[in-house]
């Protein structure tokens, strides 16, 4: 059996485990990176790609952002269309904030080459990971299979940076993490298509068949999603049938601006949310998905993980550099109340876009009016748009002091 030590063991070669595992570096504590997948499966793995100002100038910092910045998307808006009527917020005029669109798996590759470049440790195709948290305090220890060989490893610290479906949510124990969940009764089609953007910002379309947002990854590819039945298969959805329902739900004045082009990829994506309190456990600390899900339609998730591996970073760091724990039995305590903001305005876009179940009219007209108020209202932009771009998040994070476990 190989046997190493490492300071901080990482799970997951995602943006937030490949963005801890930098920002460590750069602060001098070394790290390892273990990763399930194969390398090129995370580089091609599509998934958000709206980043905040904020999560931008971090990258920028971190001396992170040079393709981002030639390459990125930057966009000042978004454009509503409600029943086949376009309205248009002015998001910079509004917060003076951007946002900027740039694929996951973009940053992924740029995140790995960085890793690379300064020696970092990446262990792809990782099997058969457990860790071992003890109850006494110590040394924490990840058993794995890496390069065909039983490997045992040593550590101060495990960061959980593996999503929902890994390993260290997993390993926290039921009694020290009380979940919090929400499922809706939709479900999300997207696609990734070899067709021009139909708009130059994002479009959020609400329509009596149901909610369409059109983004895109690039001049030349786009992203489109439909709202459908949580009971739906990817079978049940021919190209054919989806392009048909992205030209319905995106008309305005009988046009929908849609080119059609070679459909690249097809996904199914819940909607659900889920935060775990506390997001972390002795030794054990959990980052982006592995601590918390938010419904997609106001793309937080990406975002709050690179909150949440900042404040871990600087937590770490002040424990090696001085051998404070102050901030890192404190992680939780910061990040929840940001957290639970974003779950909140998430919750909010997908209750306001989304078409109601059983065609329920009073909450229909309640929609409406929302809508109606948003589109008409000054005020109101100008909150939607904050919360649009994380400004809320600075000041829900002001409230760290709050007892989130009482």
């Amino acid at each position: 059996m190989n046997r190493l030590r490492t300071p901080i063991a990482i799970i997951g070669a995602g943006p937030a485990g490949l963005l801890l595992s930098h920002l460590l570096h750069q602060q001098g504590v070394d790290s390892l990176v273990l990763e399930r997948r194969s390398r090129p499966y995370v580089e091609r793995r599509v998934r958000a790609g709206l980043l905040e100002h904020t999560t931008v100038e971090l990258l920028r910092r971190a001396g992170l952002a040079g393709r981002l910045d030639r390459e990125a998307l930057r966009h000042e808006g978004l454009e509503l269309r409600i029943n086949g009527a376009r309205h248009h917020l002015p998001v910079t005029e509004l917060t003076g904030l951007s946002t900027y669109v740039y694929g996951q798996q973009e940053l992924v590759k740029d995140l790995i080459q960085a890793r690379q470049e300064a020696g970092g440790r990446l262990w792809f195709d990782t099997d058969d990971v457990t860790l071992e948290i003890p109850d006494g305090g110590g040394p924490c220890t990840v058993r794995c299979t890496a390069q065909g060989q039983p490997t045992e490893i040593t550590c101060d610290f495990i960061a959980g940076c593996d999503g929902f479906h890994g390993i260290s949510r997993r390993s926290m124990p039921a009694t020290a993490q009380p979940a919090f969940e929400r499922s809706y009764p939709s479900a999300w089609l997207g696609i990734l298509a070899a067709a021009p953007p139909v708009a130059h910002e994002l479009v959020y379309a609400a329509h009596e068949r149901g909610f369409a947002l059109a983004s895109m990854r690039s001049p030349h590819v786009s992203r489109l999603y439909l709202q459908i039945d949580p009971d739906d298969e990817l079978e049940q959805w021919p190209d054919d049938r989806i392009w048909k329902e992205l030209r319905a739900r995106l008309d305005v004045d009988g046009e929908a601006g849609l080119t059609e082009g070679p459909v690249l990829e097809k996904s199914l994506v819940p909607l659900r949310s889920y935060v775990s309190e506390p997001m972390q456990h002795k030794r054990l600390f959990l980052a982006g998905d592995a601590a918390h899900i938010v419904p997609p339609t106001a793309a937080k998730g990406l975002n709050l993980a690179v909150e949440d591996v900042q404040v871990l970073s600087e937590a770490f760091a002040a424990f090696y550099g001085s051998g404070q724990d102050t901030l890192l039995e404190g992680y939780s305590q910061r990040r929840l109340p940001s957290i639970w903001e974003a779950e909140d305005f998430s919750d909010w876009m997908a209750h306001l876009l989304h078409r109601l179940p059983d065609a329920q009219a009073y909450g229909a007209r309640l929609q409406r009016a929302r809508l109606d108020a948003l589109v008409n209202s000054p005020t109101a932009a100008r909150q939607f748009a904050e919360r649009y771009v994380g400004l809320s998040r600075s000041f829900a994070g002001a409230g760290k002091e709050r007892a989130w476990q009482s």
